[in-house]
C-alpha cells in the first residue's frame, strides 16, 4: 500500500513565476554537472543559448579540478561567484536543500527555486523565513519556455497554434 505524503507548501501561479523569471538577471545553477546526460547540463545549454540570463554553476567537485562548463567556470560555493545573484537554481537531492536556502539567503538570492523532482518542505520554510521566493518542482528552461513561446520548440504541446516567433525574454 501506498501513502501519499501530504504537501503543505503553496506553489506561486504562473502570474508569480513569470514575473520571478522576468525579475531575474542571475542564476546560479547549483549542483551544475558537465556531463551531456544530465538535465543541469541541458537546462544550462538553453539558459545560456535561449535566454539573456547570466549563468553561474556550482559543483564543488568540479571547480576543484578547475572544470568548466560550457566554457563557464564553475564555482565551489554560492559565496565564491563574483557577482550577486538573483536566483538560486537546485539541482541536489531533497536532502541537501535546506543548507542550500540557508546558502542562497547569505548572498542574498531573491528567489530559490527547485527543479523538477525536488520537493522540500523544510528547505521552503528555511527560504521564506529567510526572504526568499520559493519554486519548486518546476523547471526553469522549461517556464522560460511556456511564458517566451518556445515551449513547443521543445515538443510540448502547447495547445496553441501561432506563427509567433520565440521571444528572447520579456
Amino acid at each position: 500500500m501506498t501513502t501519499a505524503t501530504e504537501r503543505n507548501w503553496v506553489a506561486p501561479g504562473a502570474v508569480d513565476r513569470l514575473k520571478i523569471l522576468q525579475d531575474t538577471k542571475t542564476i546560479a545553477i547549483v549542483g551544475a554537472s558537465d556531463k551531456l546526460e544530465r538535465a543541469s547540463y541541458f537546462v544550462a545549454t538553453y539558459l545560456l543559448s535561449s535566454s539573456t540570463y547570466d549563468v553561474y554553476f556550482v559543483n564543488p567537485v568540479l571547480a576543484a579540478k578547475g572544470g568548466t562548463i560550457l566554457g563557464h567556470k564553475v564555482y565551489p560555493s554560492l559565496q565564491d561567484i563574483p557577482v550577486k545573484i538573483d536566483m538560486v537554481d537546485v539541482f541536489r537531492r531533497a536532502e541537501d536543500t535546506p543548507a542550500i536556502a540557508k546558502e542562497a539567503a547569505e548572498i542574498g538570492a531573491k528567489y530559490f527555486w527547485l527543479q523538477l523532482g525536488i520537493w522540500s518542505d523544510e528547505a521552503a520554510k528555511v527560504a521564506e523565513e529567510l526572504g526568499l521566493q520559493v519554486v519548486m518542482d518546476r523547471c526553469v528552461k522549461i517556464e522560460h519556455a511556456r511564458f517566451h513561446g518556445g515551449l513547443h520548440l521543445a515538443g510540448f504541446n502547447t495547445g496553441e497554434i501561432s506563427s509567433k516567433r520565440q521571444r528572447i525574454d520579456a
